[in-house]
């Protein structure tokens, strides 16, 4: 097999039956919070998020992130130069305890012995032969007030007290809008860098990087590279792209984003940095010959 179509193999999502199994898992779910009686008197919606979602999982990652975003409530920031007069806030039953305590009921039921709770954030369904690994997380919405519009995103409380917000709907929209204008090449291209990484983490020639910034990467590199007749070529040309803009200190202006476009993708808080980027470049770069 030519590098050329072991590349372009590389590029397709997870196979049909991981796909199936991965919408069991989701259904199952749905049906354990839609049973629970006390879960009756919460308005939540549930939906998968992550590279699930956005269509650039792979077989090594192909676990269901889950949200069970509780709607009674709702946080919310406003920026500096937003118009906006803060509320009350809010008292109701649903606190995240509650929220937490009564899903992680839900799921016992439906999956016994398979959950498990020690994570801070996710709560953990263990995969068997006719699903895979689920991360499900409650969650609240989350409204962001700004001067030109507001962006909707979920606000998630970890058991030592601490919150996170994320923006799924973002990162879907950002994430569309980028594989539409590439010709739907981009999402290829994130499964592709995702597998590359997979392949030299498994062998030992490179230390493993999270899923999803493999997929920030690709997003970062310009519509026009996804443009090169093969994927060898395009393979080259993101790596040249990461390796070099990321030599150096994180500038002051035009930084590199999340897919989201919400939140930088380098700063104290992340669990990558500018030379995790440039590392996996080289490595790969090496990893496939393209130096001869």
């Amino acid at each position: 097999m030519s590098l050329e179509d072991k590349l372009s193999g590389w590029t397709g999502p997870s196979s049909d039956t991981e796909q199936q199994k991965q919408e069991r898992t989701e259904r199952m779910i749905r049906q354990a919070l839609d049973s629970h009686e006390p879960l009756k008197s919460c308005e939540f919606k549930v939906y998968a998020k992550g590279s699930y979602a956005n269509n650039t999982n792979v077989r090594s990652d192909s676990d269901v992130d889950i949200a069970v975003e509780c709607q009674n409530a709702f946080y919310w920031e406003a920026d500096n130069d937003a118009n906006r007069i803060p509320g009350e806030p809010y008292n109701g039953e649903w606190t995240p305890s509650k929220l937490r305590k009564e899903i992680i009921d839900a799921l016992e039921k439906k999956f016994p012995n398979q959950v498990d709770t020690s994570g801070s954030t996710a709560i953990q369904i263990n995969s068997n032969s006719s699903r895979v690994d689920a991360d499900v997380v409650p969650c609240f919405s989350y409204i962001r007030y700004m001067k030109h519009g507001n962006i909707n995103g979920t606000k998630i409380f970890k058991t030592d007290s601490s919150s996170i917000v994320n923006y799924p709907d973002q990162q879907l929209k950002n994430g569309t809008a980028k594989n539409v204008r590439t010709g739907y090449l981009y999402k290829r291209g994130a499964r592709l860098l995702k597998r590359v990484e997979n392949a030299m983490a498994e062998d030992g020639t490179f230390r493993e990087l999270p899923s999803f910034f493999m997929e920030c990467l690709a997003y970062n590199c310009p519509d026009s590279i996804f443009a090169k007749p093969t994927w060898t070529e395009r393979l080259c040309a993101m790596l040249i792209h990461i390796f070099e803009s990321l030599q150096g200190e994180e500038p002051e202006y035009n930084r590199w984003l999340e897919v989201n476009e919400c939140y930088y993708l380098f700063h104290s808080g992340q669990k990558w940095s500018r030379k995790d980027g440039r590392d996996f470049a080289e490595a790969a770069w090496y990893y496939y010959g393209f130096d001869k």
